[in-house]
């Protein structure tokens, strides 16, 4: 087991990574911008270096920084979190040349899973199921460009291979759109991922957003740890994830799990991982994976009881699983609500000091974050602060749970995001389950025109 590891990240996964190595026994060392100097986890650390100032390119996102402080404090790994480098390929191989391990997958697997048009290949190659789309990237020729979208069907979404975090997409419902709609998104695919190829997926109607948690070690042993509804989304972002996803049939879902970590063991896949799929009609579809730790794992540590991050360290220490799929039990029902620093209708973000701050407890709740009373939010950054989890026997004492927690909840000196959860826990769409990810957003568009 590792002696000590950096922990490249900030805000609430910071002391998340930094609790499980606490637990572990392990030191940590914590990296930190100028504008982080007062952060929690900082003062908790053993040790920490200033990597920078507050712009992310100068701090969080410079590779010869990072690397430099895990020189000097001799540590042996890198915790990258969620966000930031946590799926960069060349992060990763440059981690692993610098005599460090990285904690996630090998460099060439994330290269693989980042490129959309090779993992949509690898996965049905594996068996994975995926929506209806291109054979690889959209050709130069615009009428191979019509034809494809035609044997497709309208309407069809345009996709950046190497997008991400709902960014590279457009939906186009006529031809008459169509080669100006690709020709754009291939302009902002190359300005925002250095990538410009595209291709092209039917665009489903009225889909659920469905994951899947997957482990898998050195040794070829792969688990799968259930699955997450990630439904209750806003231009592509989550707002509240759920585990398990409410109302999928049984055999179904243990299938899709069973697939998901044989996809692993083919592709020789370790550490954790996300498969993303949506879900219409019964039936599921790749989409992504996301070869990292989610921001929403809570959801499932909950109704498994296995600690996703400190599986993380242990798979990369080189150990063995101590379970076989078999040993893996689901019980109740969690849910996860992102806490932003932002207005909860408008979501202008709201960065600043918090001038009173009270989170809720009792039975069931679980509160991930590094902010405290008096804490600056500095403007740098993503506006999550808090992820605030409630855990019960059913979805619908969860629900409830999560309602008084959030009419617990006292933010001041910030806007946040807590009326418009506080709104969804006691929304009829929601209470029955099964929304679609459109949802949220008509829900929105209806509020703003009434």
């Amino acid at each position: 087991m590792f002696q000590k590891i950096l922990i490249a990240n900030r805000g609430e996964i910071a002391l998340r990574v930094q609790r499980a190595c606490r637990e572990l026994g392990i030191k940590t060392v914590a990296v930190h911008s100028e504008a982080d100097a007062e952060a929690k986890y900082v003062k908790l650390a053993d040790e920490s270096v200033c990597i920078g100032p507050p712009p992310p390119d100068q701090s969080y996102l410079n590779i010869p920084a990072i690397i430099s402080a895990a020189e000097v404090t001799d540590a042996e790994a890198i915790h990258p979190g969620y966000g930031f480098l946590s799926e960069n390929p060349d992060f990763a191989e440059r981690v692993d040349k610098s005599g460090f391990v990285f904690i996630g997958p090998n460099a060439e697997t994330i290269r693989l899973m980042g490129d959309k048009v090779n993992a949509k290949a690898a996965m049905k190659k594996a068996g994975i199921p995926c929506v209806p789309g291109s054979e690889g990237a959209l050709p130069e020729a615009p009428e191979e460009v019509i034809r494809i979208a035609h044997d497709v069907g309208y309407p069809v979404i345009i996709k950046a291979a190497g997008g991400g975090g709902g960014r590279g997409m457009r939906v186009v419902h006529t031809e008459a759109a169509l080669i100006s709609a690709v020709s754009l998104t291939r302009t902002e695919a190359q300005a925002a991922f250095g990538n410009p190829m595209v291709y092209l997926e039917k665009f489903l109607e009225h889909p659920r957003h469905i994951e899947v948690q997957v482990l898998a070690d050195k040794h070829r042993n792969a688990v799968y740890l259930g699955d997450r509804d990630c439904s209750m989304q806003r231009r592509h972002q989550k707002i509240i994830e759920e585990a398990p996803a409410p109302d999928l049939p049984m055999r179904g879902r243990v299938r899709l799990g069973e697939r998901c970590a044989e996809a692993c063991r083919k592709i020789g896949y370790h550490n954790a991982g996300t498969f993303e799929f949506l879900y219409e009609d019964g039936e599921f579809y790749f989409i992504e994976m996301n070869t990292r730790l989610q921001v929403e794992h809570p959801v499932t540590e909950l109704i498994t009881g296995i600690d996703i991050v400190q599986m993380q360290i242990r798979i990369a220490a080189g150990e063995r699983m101590p379970f076989k799929q078999r040993d893996i039990t689901f019980k109740g029902h969690a849910i996860e609500c992102r806490i932003n620093a932002e207005d909860p209708y408008k979501f202008t973000p709201s960065p600043g000091r918090v001038t009173s701050w009270h989170m809720p407890g009792g039975p069931g709740i679980r509160v991930d974050t590094h902010v405290y009373n008096n804490y600056y939010i500095p403007p740098n950054y993503d506006s999550l602060i808090c992820k605030l989890v409630a855990y019960g026997d059913t979805r619908a004492q969860a629900i409830k749970r999560m309602a008084i927690a959030l009419s617990e909840t006292v933010v001041d000196g910030i806007k946040t995001n807590v009326p418009l959860h506080a709104d969804l826990m006691h929304d009829a769409a929601f209470l029955r389950g099964s929304t679609s990810i459109h949802y949220l957003e008509q829900k929105l568009a209806q509020l703003k025109t009434g």
